[in-house]
């Protein structure tokens, strides 16, 4: 997927942060421009041309052996990673949007597991927290399937997580709060709404949840996938999937949802 390219600007007390901080914080700008790269998919060739630095330059900065850089860099970088510049130097970064929300439509169990165990085993190999709230039948298959470490994974099942839109919202908030003020750089989620049993009425309230989520988690510097399955959704309920998530995921990587309809249905 090609990241969006969002025009970046340095304020001037973001230019005196860059000056004056940056070498206090042992490489923490290393540490979010390779997690931001590998979650991008670029190597560190790719993002020197990209930002037009070398890339001995991108290694000394991954490293931490270069730190104190010039606002122009900061900006260059910024805009190939397709993040703030203040989230590059510590911040939570309140625009460009960070939140990438991905809607995963699978029809089988391998299906699931090709894409969720993946994902799951770079969060734990950068060093992102994760977070699965799904059914127990899958996060059983995750835990069969899984190959890495996931000790820094926390597995729920849906049913008492999923109770009302706005309960759930806070929730995630809170975590991923959480897990940045603890020091996180990115969080991963997999959050999968319980749809069966529920009123016309509360379908449609959890269909506005999902875009509301893009508003109201958009400065998260957090990763969250939505499975939605087919075997047993409607195809309604699939099409709510492809109009409130701007990304779908699937074992191959992510693409732009080309029937993303933004906050249209806030707004009707």
């Amino acid at each position: 997927m090609t990241a969006p390219n969002y025009p970046k600007r340095v304020s001037p007390s973001q230019s005196s942060k860059a000056r004056e901080d940056t070498g206090g914080r042992h490489g923490a700008i290393g540490v979010r421009v390779r997690s931001t790269r590998e979650r991008r998919g670029l190597s560190r060739e790719q993002l020197a041309v990209n930002a037009g630095v070398s890339w001995s330059a991108i290694a000394q900065i991954e490293t931490g052996r270069r730190t104190n850089l010039r606002p122009g860099t900061l900006v260059a970088l910024a805009d190939a990673l397709a993040v703030s510049v203040d989230y590059l130097l510590g911040g939570r970064g309140s625009t460009p949007p960070l939140l990438e929300h991905r809607a995963l439509l699978y029809g089988s169990d391998e299906e699931f597991t090709s894409t969720v165990a993946p994902f799951l085993g770079h969060a734990t190999r950068v060093g992102d927290p994760a977070l699965v709230v799904t059914t127990a039948e899958n996060i059983g298959l995750l835990r069969r399937n899984l190959v890495d470490d996931t000790s820094g994974a926390q597995f729920v099942e849906r049913s008492a997580w999923y109770r009302a839109p706005q309960a759930t919202m806070e929730e995630y908030r809170s975590f991923i709060n959480r897990m940045v003020d603890a020091g996180a750089n990115w969080v991963v989620i997999v959050g999968e709404i319980t749809w069966d049993g529920r009123s016309e009425e509360a379908v449609r309230a959890w269909g506005r949840y999902e875009t509301l989520l893009n508003l109201a988690l958009a400065s998260a510097p957090a990763t969250i996938v939505c499975p939605y399955d087919t075997r047993v959704l409607s195809a309604d309920l699939i099409d709510t999937a492809c109009a409130t998530h701007p990304e779908l995921i699937d074992s191959e990587g992510s693409t732009l949802s080309t029937r993303y309809t933004g906050l249209d249905d806030l707004l009707g």
